[in-house]
């Protein structure tokens, strides 16, 4: 049986994308990638401050990139499922390809500022 699955709206999709826009997230989602790690960790792993690293991991965890455990008066953080290190495996593969090309991009609208 063929399961059709209804592609999300394009607000939708380019918000997802934002969400792996930013460099710090990314940084953060390679960390996660060995494992759980508590907050803590994470900013160690990153070298991003305390306060940064929890305002990335609460917009990685609101938008279900990651999942939380509560351990006492501690949190730890991991990949929300199989398919988040599937998304990071394939993206690896992909830019694989192109990277030098995504690198070279001239395009004012690629930049951190652009529209």
């Amino acid at each position: 049986m063929t399961q059709v699955i209804a592609l999300a709206s394009s607000a939708v999709r380019a918000r997802f994308f934002r969400s792996l826009s930013d460099p710090a997230r990314l940084n953060i989602l390679d960390a996660l990638r060995g494992g759980e790690l508590s907050a803590g960790k994470v900013a160690q792993a990153t070298g991003l401050s305390p306060s940064n690293t929890s305002r990335h991991l609460a917009c990685l965890r609101e938008c279900g990139l990651v999942e939380t455990r509560q351990d006492w008066r501690h949190v730890h953080y991991r990949l929300a499922g199989e398919h988040i290190e599937r998304l990071l495996l394939e993206t690896d593969a992909v830019l694989s390809v192109i990277a030098e090309r995504v690198a070279n991009c001239t395009r004012p609208e690629m930049d951190a500022a652009g529209g």
